[in-house]
């Protein structure tokens, strides 16, 4: 699993982590039942500290993405509520949609801007 961390970043470094599992998963580069590697290996390979990888499998774990198997360490399993995701999603948007109207980017900018992130998705 490739995993590059921008350690001059203003983001943490744990949601750095978290969103490149996500995006892997959103793209298909890893998928349900497969295996992440271990919070030591990760740890090593990227070059952060295991409490750090640690938070970001909890996160994922907690947002339904992973499951933690005391033998096969964290897998991938995807238990999303969907109305759930709708409304976290819906949260986030607004702060998006808030500084965009701010920054004068219109209605049809932002549908189009959406549809290509989602496309960007689908494509690989």
């Amino acid at each position: 699993m490739f995993v590059s961390i921008d350690f001059n970043s203003e983001e943490a470094l744990y949601i750095q982590l978290r969103n490149q599992i996500i995006y892997a998963i959103a793209t298909s580069q890893i998928q349900e039942g497969d295996s992440l590697p271990s919070v030591r290996e990760l740890a090593d390979v990227v070059g952060i500290n295991m409490h750090t990888v640690n938070k970001a499998y909890t996160m994922l774990r907690q947002e339904g993405y992973l499951k933690v198997d005391r033998r096969k360490g964290a897998i991938i399993a995807l238990d999303i509520d969907k109305y759930a995701a709708i409304m976290e999603m819906k949260e986030a948007m607004k702060h998006i949609i808030a500084e965009g109207i701010c920054r004068d980017v219109s209605r049809e900018d932002m549908h189009r801007i959406v549809d290509e992130v989602y496309n960007h998705f689908m494509a690989e």
